[in-house]
């Protein structure tokens, strides 16, 4: 003690110790979940606007997931989702990050953009007597 240094430090090997805040590590740690954007989601709210106006479609339900962003849209709620639009960004650069899967689990459209993927719902145009 005379040089003036610490008895901790030698101790320990000259390493100080330190406090860790779990909470901290785990969100540093754990990936943020992948949502929809705030123009993602006006222009699919645009859609269900227009579909519940028609009378098809009563209720929607979003689930941001780690791999991916859901919008579920039924016909009633105590049923299963007539249509999943579907935010997968690990599918981006391959078939596109957006698709619209029916209540059977079959893919309806895949897109890279979201303008495209919804025209799926657009209407044809009939003629009128």
């Amino acid at each position: 003690m005379a040089d003036g240094s610490d008895s901790s430090a030698k101790r320990d090997g000259g390493a100080r110790s330190a406090t860790i805040d779990l909470a901290e590590l785990r969100r540093r740690n754990t990936p943020e979940p992948v949502t929809f954007r705030r123009r993602e989601l006006d222009r699919i709210l645009q859609v269900y606007s227009r579909m519940v106006a028609e009378g098809h479609w009563r209720d929607y339900a979003i689930d941001h997931l780690r791999d991916r962003a859901v919008f579920s849209a039924f016909r009633r709620a105590s049923e299963v989702p007539l249509y999943r639009i579907e935010k997968d960004p690990s599918r981006a650069r391959k078939q596109g990050a957006f698709a619209i899967i029916s209540a059977a689990g079959l893919v309806l459209k895949r897109g890279h953009e979201l303008e495209t993927v919804l025209k799926y719902f657009d209407k044809a145009p009939r003629l009128v007597r």
